[in-house]
């Protein structure tokens, strides 16, 4: 399989087919590994990386693409050094990243008056984060929605749960109380594809 040529500054090369994050995914995530260990923490993690991979994290600046197999390998280098002491790194990681990279460079769409006006706006905030793959309300009512991914392709469970740690974080921003985000059906576990259940208050 050929490799697809970088562009200007890319950090890595993604192979035929592959989706792609934004850097500032890869950035979120050395950032929260920081606050929780600390730069010796960041280092162990690093440590774990192969040589593409590793150039993938050094040079992502967050408007760059890198390819998804790289950022999986990251998280997974990050769940060997946080998963042992902390089983729900990841969702945290997720909470932290919306709260973080998406409020500061996305806060019109992430701040909206009402979950509902959040997860239906025509700019979807999970396109602005990854490149392949679409984050699509199948159904929703006054305090609920089903979401539904599609088209992603080759994912990881961590992926997963990032996404509900971050979805129930964007539903507190979009005012919501305390909602209750379920991953109720994942291609990890045979499903066809994956699905989150939201509901929130209000």
């Amino acid at each position: 399989m050929t490799a697809a040529s970088p562009g200007p500054g890319a950090p890595g090369t993604a192979r035929s087919g592959e989706g792609t994050a934004r850097g500032a995914v890869v950035q979120a995530t050395l950032d929260f590994v920081r606050e929780e260990v600390g730069a010796e923490g960041v280092a162990r993690v690093l440590e774990r990386l192969d040589g593409p991979g590793l150039e993938a994290v050094r040079a992502s600046p967050p408007l760059d693409e890198v390819p998804l197999g790289q950022v999986f390998a990251l998280w997974n280098a990050v769940d060997a050094e946080l998963g042992p002491v902390d089983p729900e790194w990841m969702e945290r990681a997720g909470a932290y990243s919306i709260e973080s990279a998406g409020r500061q460079q996305y806060g019109g769409i992430v701040g909206k008056p009402s979950p509902l006006e959040f997860l239906t706006q025509r700019v979807s905030l999970f396109r602005l984060f990854y490149r392949s793959g679409r984050m699509e309300v199948v159904s929703h009512d006054t305090g609920s929605a089903l979401l539904r991914l599609v088209d992603f392709g080759p994912s990881d469970p961590l992926f997963c749960r990032r996404q509900t740690g971050g979805l129930r974080r964007a539903l507190v921003l979009a005012r919501g109380g305390e909602p209750r985000v379920r991953h109720v059906r994942c291609v990890h576990e045979g499903d066809a594809f994956c699905e989150w259940a939201l509901g929130w208050d209000g």
